[in-house]
């Protein structure tokens, strides 16, 4: 496991697209907390990181390159454009898959629904810089309190990555699911 704080991702900003692109698994800050990911196309790094946070039956979000990866493999209604304008921000939007291709089936455990992100975050132009979707989920053995912090990383998580970018405390709360897969919104979690 390698440390990394911004000012070496600044620095060194192509040799961590190139490592996300790889399936590196992350620990990385968001507008909202410390994410745990990796290239969401790779699904022996999906599988890993279930197996690091100790989640098998629950389906992961990603963070989107751009709103237009969203139009190209998720289907959109009126109501759900309107809802994208509100991106970038702590928002995850249930939505449903056109394009099963466009992410690893151990994602979403084979539901034709996916958890979108694009933080109001710099992590977000780095994935969007890479082009490819990205693992999110709390960095947290499943059932555990999310951290704020990367001191608070449990061990078993530690061992299980490559690289931890910090960012020092984050005092945030976990994303708004919304659920925009019917005709009408419904917020499943806030």
């Amino acid at each position: 496991m390698k440390l990394l704080l911004r000012e070496d991702v600044n620095k060194d900003r192509n040799f961590v697209i190139k490592e996300l692109r790889k399936g590196k698994i992350f620990v990385y800050p968001t507008d909202t907390i410390y994410g745990l990911g990796c290239n969401a196309l790779i699904p022996k790094n999906v599988e890993k990181i279930r197996k690091i946070k100790n989640r098998y039956g629950k389906p992961f979000s990603v963070i989107v390159p751009d709103i237009h990866w969203v139009e190209k493999n998720c289907l959109l209604n009126e109501n759900s454009r309107k809802w994208l304008k509100i991106l970038p921000g702590p928002y995850t939007f249930i939505l449903k898959l056109k394009n099963g291709k466009a992410i690893a089936e151990e994602i979403n455990l084979g539901l034709d629904s996916i958890g979108i992100r694009i933080p109001d975050h710099w992590i977000s132009e780095i994935v969007k810089e890479a082009g490819v979707p990205f693992v999110t989920t709390s960095v947290n053995l499943s059932g555990s309190n999310f951290m704020k912090e990367v001191k608070e990383i449990n061990p078993k998580i530690t061992m299980g990555v490559d690289y931890i970018i910090d960012e020092g405390r984050i005092d945030g709360k976990p994303s708004s699911i919304i659920n925009l897969t019917g005709e009408r919104e419904k917020i499943v979690k806030r």
